[in-house]
């Protein structure tokens, strides 16, 4: 629809200036009946559902209602002289109007309109965000002496009768906590209240309560991107910001984890009452993976862990003598799902990175692993269908998956395996490939 809507709109623009040099005018009834229907006929399709309103859709449509009052003037004025025609001035004037066309729809064209994955439950889901402060932390990322914060949503059943296991999402390097919205929507439901993390100076950008907003730390970013690029960093350096990552996540789910106990089974309004911290399941998706296999190994109270396209950090073991990264040999007791994508499947047995998530590793003998083939890194997060192109950008190419696919079949896989881990329904035996 944004791609069909910005072609009209550049060839109806375009036929004015063909008209306007063909009919050697300035200023004409039918230029200006033109530019107002184009604005009516955009209204119309907004009042009409065709197109979802939404602000990307704001500097267009201001764009046009500019351009349609402008003949609306014209149109009442009389005109005492006829402007001077100028060809060159007029193929000026398109060209310059159809690249503020394309910016105003810059916005929607990276964030297109698109139907939500399917939720298989009919009872409503609600949500709520607050922001928890660390006492016990000071900021690392900051030269002030703060306290480090960590912003938070919950997703839960809107009509809740009795207590629902908790589930803790992290998010992937520099990722947000709605990365994976539409499973947190099919998991509440279903009954379960899910808590997503913004790891601050992780996330790409969180806003608190307060209205603070803070974005990914450069230093950051440049670490995770020459971490996957060969030669920059020497095995034990690699190893060492692994940790460093994993040290960082796991503090903030751990205070994410004791705070929301502390306060569960309070407030006659809140989402705390709703909560059953006998049941507690946690997952996330690429770093945010990694953390939950790491917290699940620091912590009694899990009992369930999802890993989305993740390597096993924290069961990586450095010797500096042989210069050599191995895998631990703890064996891992809890209930484990791994949801793979093409691009880490393919690294399994040939990556370092990786050593742990083999499966052949017979510490990791009792987990669950599933395979979308075709799919690509993004593909299990929601980022596909709000920006294809940013999607596309980001993992350097297009998936052999469809979208919707991919990423109701993961929820679906999800909701299945907490089910069975967690509130002891049923059978859990998912297909090896998708």
């Amino acid at each position: 629809m944004e791609t069909l809507i910005l072609v009209g709109t550049l060839v109806i623009e375009l036929a004015i200036c063909v008209y306007s040099i063909a009919t050697k005018q300035n200023r004409s009834m039918i230029k200006s009946l033109m530019r107002i229907a184009i604005f009516i006929g955009f209204m119309m399709l907004i009042l009409g559902k065709v197109v979802v309103w939404d602000l990307t859709w704001g500097l267009f449509q201001g764009l046009l209602f500019i351009l349609a009052f402008k003949e609306i003037v014209a149109l009442l004025r009389k005109q005492k002289q006829t402007p001077r025609y100028k060809t060159f001035s007029m193929i000026w004037k398109f060209f310059l109007l159809a690249l503020t066309i394309v910016v105003t729809l810059v916005p929607v064209l990276l964030f297109p309109q698109h139907r939500l994955p399917q939720v298989t439950s009919p009872y409503a889901v609600a949500t709520s965000t607050y922001s928890y402060v660390d006492k016990n932390r000071i900021e690392e990322f900051t030269d002030q002496d703060d306290n480090r914060f960590v912003n938070v949503e919950f997703w839960y059943p809107e009509q809740a009768d009795g207590t629902y296991p908790l589930l803790m999402f992290s998010h992937g390097a520099y990722g947000i906590k709605a990365s994976n919205s539409s499973t947190y929507t099919e998991l509440a439901s279903h009954g379960y209240v899910i808590v997503s993390i913004d790891h601050p100076y992780h996330s790409f950008y969180t806003f608190s309560e307060d209205g603070k907003i803070v974005t990914v730390n450069p230093e950051y970013m440049r670490e995770v991107n020459n971490a996957n690029k060969a030669g920059i960093y020497s095995l034990g350096e690699y190893f060492e910001l692994t940790q460093k990552w994993m040290k960082l996540r796991t503090d903030d789910m751990n205070f994410v984890m004791d705070t929301i106990r502390e306060k569960a089974g309070h407030g006659e309004d809140s989402v705390y009452k709703l909560i059953d911290t006998q049941k507690i399941g946690v997952f996330g998706h690429s770093m945010g993976g990694a953390a939950s296999v790491a917290l699940s190994r620091e912590r009694h109270d899990i009992d369930a862990v999802v890993n989305i396209d993740a390597p096993f950090f924290s069961e990586l073991v450095y010797d500096e003598v042989t210069n050599e990264i191995s895998a631990k040999s703890e064996p891992y007791t809890i209930p484990l799902l791994n949801i793979y994508s093409d691009d880490v499947w393919k690294q399994l047995d040939n990556s370092p990175s990786y050593i742990a998530n083999k499966i052949s590793n017979k510490n990791f003998i009792g987990a669950y692993t599933v395979h979308f083939k075709g799919a690509k890194h993004l593909s299990l997060t929601d980022l596909p269908l709000f920006s294809p192109i940013l999607t596309y950008l980001l993992q350097g190419g297009k998936a052999d998956i469809n979208k919707y696919y991919a990423i109701e079949t993961q929820n679906e896989i999800i909701l299945h395996f907490f089910d069975y881990a967690l509130k002891n329904k049923g059978q859990f035996v998912p297909k090896v490939t998708y």
